[in-house]
């Protein structure tokens, strides 16, 4: 694959380090370590943003007075150094300081406040140090208009994780802070190892894995009689743990019936070293990673998804992400409070009750969803809105429209993989599809129909036809509720 690659902007970053620190009256040298280092053109483009807000955030927050940093016994200039490097697949940026840290103990004390722990829960630093990421947590007395901006750390952290990458906090109060983030070295390829828990299958990043090794059943029984198993290999101990426990909260593999020994994945990094036990394994390869949107993008252990040769599409695992997650739960859940990981499909007699029917509305085209949202509000609906059958699916993971409007013609994947993949999902197999295309002709309206799409529009729709056909459908569907 050839790639567009280019450099660190590293001019861009001085002007925002000497702007910044000449409005705030500090002295900050800024080094930039390898400048020459070769990145995906795409990646830089998205990473530049979420590093300027760290550049600011670093002097103005990271960096003392020039008063501070004298009564600390340090030199009167402050130092921020950038650093970019490889690491296997992964492309490594580190962003430090030698600034103040960060105040773990307001951090905790702001978590505590927010319900985020319980008052009496026992955290690493670091671990406390993470919840600065989460939507809206800020400790600064006041919001400046140099850090702030509108955008808090979580948003920076949010838009890394949309990339397939993750960001992680080390930090030393008095000594400063280092930030590191990861990234695959494109954003349109990643190598990853398919895996299963239970039924569903999930993709871990080829760079998260250590090693590979298989257990026996009766070997595994045993361990997992203990509370907190212990693996030892080659004079390293492991946690043992079962994938299911992240993804399902099945915290035992099913191993009634096994015969064969089960595959168990070595995942070390600086904080954990964790051997996770998988049902199956199906193999590596080449994965297009895809952006999961902003409904799973919060949500801890995952970073992207990739959609495989049947149109069924896998949720890329973040293993570090999950592991530091679930362990924040269990400190959690030893002091009596719940933190969700990754969220758990809902039960079909679970789905929440709505009053206003939800109308989803996938077309690439902005007018037609504008003008088409309008009309339905206006209307009495709700609507959610996709703008390509990727987004439509990513959206799907959390909500189960009431009705479908669907386009055909679609980047990235079509209205007809749509409805496929929607028939095929038990979970929502029963949503009610309206094809609106500029594909009238009988072949298409035929494929659309032998997929179980239940009503086929062209465009441009009379929008009295629209909305008979939707009230029409949504009767139908209550009618099969009451029978």
């Amino acid at each position: 694959i050839s790639l567009a690659t280019t450099s660190m902007p590293t001019p861009r970053l001085r002007r925002i380090v000497r702007q910044i620190s000449g409005e705030v009256d500090k002295r900050v040298d800024f080094d930039v370590l390898n400048p020459e280092g070769e990145l995906d053109r795409s990646l830089m483009e998205r990473v530049v943003a979420p590093l300027e807000h760290m550049l600011r955030n670093a002097v103005d927050h990271g960096i003392e007075t020039r008063e501070g940093r004298q009564s600390a016994g340090k030199d009167g200039t402050g130092r921020i150094n950038l650093e970019l490097g490889r690491e296997g697949g992964e492309v490594v940026i580190t962003l430090s300081d030698d600034g103040k840290g960060i105040d773990t103990d307001a951090v905790r004390q702001k978590a505590i406040e927010r319900g985020l722990i319980a008052a009496d829960a026992q955290l690493s630093e670091q671990e406390i140090q993470q919840f600065i990421f989460h939507a809206g947590f800020s400790t600064a007395a006041a919001v400046t208009q140099i850090s702030g901006r509108g955008v808090g750390m979580d948003v920076v952290a949010s838009e890394i994780k949309q990339m397939g990458g993750s960001v992680t906090i080390d930090s030393r109060k008095g000594q400063g802070t280092r930030f590191i983030i990861r990234l695959p070295f494109t954003l349109a390829m990643n190598r990853a190892l398919m895996v299963k828990a239970a039924e569903d299958s999930y993709a871990i990043p080829l760079n998260q894995i250590e090693g590979i090794v298989r257990i026996s059943p009766f070997e595994l029984q045993h361990y997992f009689e203990e509370e907190n198993p212990v693996y030892t290999y080659v004079g390293q101990d492991y946690e043992l743990q079962y994938l299911g426990h992240f993804v399902h909260g099945n915290r035992v593999p099913h191993l009634e019936n096994q015969t064969t020994p089960m595959p168990v994945l070595l995942i070390r990094s600086t904080e954990h070293t964790v051997a996770i036990v998988v049902d199956d394994l199906v193999g590596s390869r080449e994965v297009v990673v895809k952006a999961v949107g902003p409904q799973l993008a919060t949500v801890a252990g995952i970073s992207g998804a990739t959609i495989l040769g049947d149109g069924s599409v896998v949720i890329i695992l973040d293993i570090h992400s999950l592991i530091r997650a679930a362990h924040v739960q269990t400190t959690a859940l030893a002091s009596g409070e719940v933190v969700p990981t990754l969220p758990q499909e809902p039960e079909e007699d679970a789905l929440p009750q709505r009053d206003t029917p939800l109308v989803m509305v996938t077309d690439d085209s902005v007018t037609v969803r504008k003008v088409t949202t309008r009309l339905l509000e206006r209307n009495g609906y709700e609507v959610v809105t996709a703008k390509d059958g990727i987004d439509a699916i990513a959206k799907l993971e959390d909500i189960r429209p009431d009705v479908m409007l669907l386009d055909i013609e679609m980047p990235r994947m079509d209205g007809f993989e749509v409805a496929t993949h929607v028939r095929h999902d038990s979970r929502l197999q029963d949503v009610p599809i309206i094809m609106i295309t500029s594909r009238t002709g009988e072949k298409h309206r035929e494929r659309a129909f032998d997929i179980g799409v239940n009503c086929y529009m062209g465009k441009p729709f009379q929008e009295n036809e629209l909305l008979s056909t939707i009230r029409e459908l949504l009767g139908e569907l209550q009618e099969t509720d009451n029978g």
